[in-house]
């Protein structure tokens, strides 16, 4: 097979993938453009409370990743990034409610100005284990930007600094969200069709 030809099926082959993706999607819920409007408005005013501060964003993974390369592009003053992995969920569409560390933050973050990013608030449950986790680090300040907040599922209290948009219960993929690793290369936020997870 020549050349051409090899690279015309592998666009074929990604598309046949793409299209099979969107079949698995019930609803569009925020097109790529509201993100990436939403992102700008947020890294604007994380450059304006930290100006003069270096701050560290602390990215969850991985999740977090797609919305945190967009969001540092939008932000116009020095930063230090860093990456934690932590697990609640397995394969399923519920935390277990269990976190655990898979991969522990490399920077002293003691004295340090501290913005975990998020992609998703649900239980909230991680996200308390987190602020109690860098507490004991002694840090400056600790704040939380999250790209999706979904209040309904909260099991506690918890408070965004930073907050994109406010989603109800529905299980939604794409922009970083997976379910079972699927979906995180959408560039839109879906609501996944029940059968997909049920």
């Amino acid at each position: 097979m020549k050349k051409w030809q090899l690279k015309k099926l592998e666009q074929l082959r990604e598309l046949k993938k793409d299209k099979e993706m969107k079949t698995d999607i019930a609803e569009v819920l925020l097109d790529e453009q509201t993100i990436q409007n939403k992102v700008m408005e947020l890294g604007k005013k994380i450059s304006e409370d930290y100006k003069d501060k270096n701050p560290v964003m602390v990215c969850i993974l991985k999740g977090g990743v797609i919305f945190l390369t967009d969001l540092i592009k939008n932000i116009s003053i020095p930063l230090e990034l860093d990456f934690m992995s932590l697990s609640s969920y397995g394969d399923t569409t519920k935390s277990s409610g269990v976190v655990k560390i898979k991969k522990d933050i490399d920077v002293d973050i003691t004295g340090r100005h501290v913005i975990i990013i998020e992609d998703i608030v649900d239980s909230g449950l991680t996200l308390k284990y987190i602020n109690e986790y860098f507490k004991r680090h002694k840090p400056a300040s600790v704040k939380i930007c999250a790209l999706l907040d979904k209040p309904e599922a909260h099991k506690t209290d918890i408070y965004i600094d930073y907050k994109g948009f406010k989603v109800g219960n529905e299980f939604v993929v794409g922009y970083g969200l997976d379910y079972a690793q699927k979906y995180r290369n959408l560039p839109y936020i879906g609501i996944l069709k029940k059968e997909i997870y049920s």
